[in-house]
């Protein structure tokens, strides 16, 4: 891994942080938000018929995130899927520190623009403590992908860990990186009176 700080980053500790602290006025620099980590999961359940299809969804996250994944196993037999507690069904990995910042910078200048019909994502998609999950329907929106190798498709979930306490201070900080949301809706009060 090279020296040299992702854009991101470095934008994040020369721009974001003052922008917070001034928006939300805090006294302690320990309080601006910041990322933690992305965690990337990808569930396959036709893995529970083809060990095959387990092994490409292997292939594609380690090429999406240049990071070996990690299995994860069904916690519960299910009857009606055929599936058994234990059962290798998805891999998922863990980003921080740099490798978390380069794919952020991708996934907001290259992979999101290429999603079929995009307008924007979901800005209400926090959990309540400050992190934001969103899922992609479609692997191959990721340029490392060979669309002749990756011929099923492929959905996964990409959740963003922050330190915010609230959902505002999260999505201001995903604002501030550049997160494509789309415009909140107006009141219907306001479109009553038009």
């Amino acid at each position: 891994m090279s020296n040299e700080i992702p854009r991101l980053q470095a934008r994040y500790q020369d721009q974001i942080r003052a922008a917070l602290k001034e928006q939300f006025s805090y006294s302690n620099p320990h309080q601006i938000p910041e990322l933690k980590k992305i965690s990337l999961n990808m569930g396959v359940g036709a893995a529970v018929g083809d060990k095959k299809i387990l092994d490409l969804a292997f292939d594609a996250m380690t090429q999406i995130t240049g990071q070996k994944p990690v299995t994860t196993i069904a916690r519960q037999s299910v009857a009606g899927f055929r599936l058994r507690e234990g059962m290798p069904i998805g891999c998922m990995v863990t980003l921080r520190r740099q490798r978390m910042y380069e794919f952020l910078d991708r996934l907001i200048s290259v992979v999101l623009p290429r999603v079929r019909d995009f307008r924007g994502i979901n800005r209400y998609a926090f959990d309540g403590n400050g992190n934001y999950t969103l899922g992609l329907t479609e692997q191959l929106v990721f340029p490392e992908l060979n669309p002749d190798k990756f011929t099923r498709p492929q959905g996964m979930n990409i959740s963003f860990v922050t330190t915010a306490t609230t959902n505002d201070e999260a999505r201001a900080l995903l604002l501030e990186f550049g997160m494509p949301f789309k415009a909140p809706k107006e009141k219907k009060e306001a479109a009553a009176a038009v």
